[in-house]
């Protein structure tokens, strides 16, 4: 048994007989193993949970169908805490269990370094959620993700900021992260390229609790708007303290604030924070019988469930059109067969592994949830 802060093995689907060199898959017969890795521990552990939803729920119906190809489907779970290191670990031993798939990993900085291991050992890579460009941009064979790009989605929000907000002073903060800071540079980007320019662009350290030295230097340079390149639980935080202060400012973030415990750690301080996300996925008429089942179950399928549910949908799609789980066939298929119809609707992807219709919106908080404005 592999030590749970590495890489959890889930419970579903009967133990496979493993055979073959890296990357190869169960004997013929057996169960086909796949995997979901991201944060199941730590801080963003929400996320984890939410792709471990996503895939459970996949698996379940997969195998309730008939599985893959006659084959039912073994879940694997990978825990990398959203630590590169860790991620790196996590994907090596998913490696060793010669999985045919893996839907993660969820931070940027997993996923890149993830990415490589993944690559070198033959296994096929689809995000539900990172965002940052260079994990598709640096060619690798096996990378695809079924979210939008930061670049993508900075242009929505920094256009935004430039239509609405442009005469109130305005802090971009990030993390450091490749996903926080990657997202803040994208974002102002595009809020200069509109002639608008932010009055503090600064770094803050994640995984504190006190942002008191964040808060004054927001103070005394007046700000009213904070863009946050970073997650829920920082930007939540920050946020609490500004208003404990007295300022009257407006939070803006990424899909990373796509969780209700963004409001249990913001508390009504969170009113009127506007982030950047996909159109509501749960309510799409492709995802109406799945939602009924997650909500069946007392789950919410918020965030990224649904997408994590739909990079494995997509993958089993793949695998019975090509008769068998080599993930360099289905690799080439997935760039050339689509569209896959999916729990999010049709999605095809570009040379790069990336969706080629990507659909960001805006979602408002009020009174403790989030919807579309």
């Amino acid at each position: 048994m592999l030590k749970r802060r590495t890489v959890m093995l889930g419970t579903l689907g009967a133990p496979a007989v493993l055979a073959g060199g890296r990357g190869a898959l169960a004997q013929a017969g057996g169960p086909i193993r796949i995997a979901t890795a991201g944060p199941m521990t730590g801080q963003y552990a929400v996320f984890g949970s939410q792709m471990r939803a996503g895939a459970e729920m996949a698996v379940a119906d997969l195998n309730g169908a008939g599985g893959v190809l006659g084959r039912q489907l073994a879940l694997e779970i990978g825990d990398d805490a959203c630590d590169p290191r860790q991620a790196v670990s996590v994907a090596n031993q998913l490696s060793g269990r010669r999985v045919a798939l893996v839907a993660g990993h969820f931070c940027s900085s997993s996923s890149i370094p993830a990415r490589d291991v993944y690559a070198e050992e033959g296994v096929l890579q689809i995000s539900p959620a990172s965002t940052n460009p260079r994990f598709t941009d640096e060619g690798k064979w096996n990378t695809f993700r079924v979210c939008g790009r930061d670049d993508q989605q900075g242009q929505v929000a920094g256009r935004y900021i430039a239509q609405n907000m442009r005469d109130r002073r305005i802090a971009i903060l990030h993390d450091n992260t490749a996903y926080g800071r990657g997202l803040a540079e994208e974002t102002k980007k595009a809020l200069n390229g509109a002639g608008v320019q932010e009055t503090l662009f600064s770094a803050y350290t994640p995984g504190e609790r006190d942002y008191s030295a964040v808060v004054s230097r927001l103070q005394q340079a007046n700000i009213q708007v904070i863009y946050l390149g970073g997650y829920h639980t920082e930007g939540a935080l920050i946020l609490r303290q500004a208003k404990e202060r007295g300022m009257n400012v407006t939070l803006i973030g990424g899909d990373a604030l796509v969780t209700n415990e963004f409001w249990q750690i913001s508390g009504p301080a969170g009113e009127g924070t506007l982030m950047t996300f996909s159109s509501d996925p749960r309510k799409r008429p492709t995802a109406a019988q799945v939602v009924q089942r997650f909500r069946a179950r007392n789950i919410d399928p918020e965030g990224y469930v649904l997408y994590t549910y739909a990079a494995i949908q997509i993958w089993a799609t793949a695998a019975a059109r090509s008769n068998g789980v080599d993930p360099r066939r289905i690799a080439a298929l997935l760039k050339s067969g689509g569209p896959w119809q999916t729990v999010l609707g049709d999605i095809s992807f570009t040379d790069k592994g990336d969706v080629t219709v990507p659909d960001y919106v805006f979602y408002v908080w009020r009174n403790g949830s989030y919807a579309e404005m």
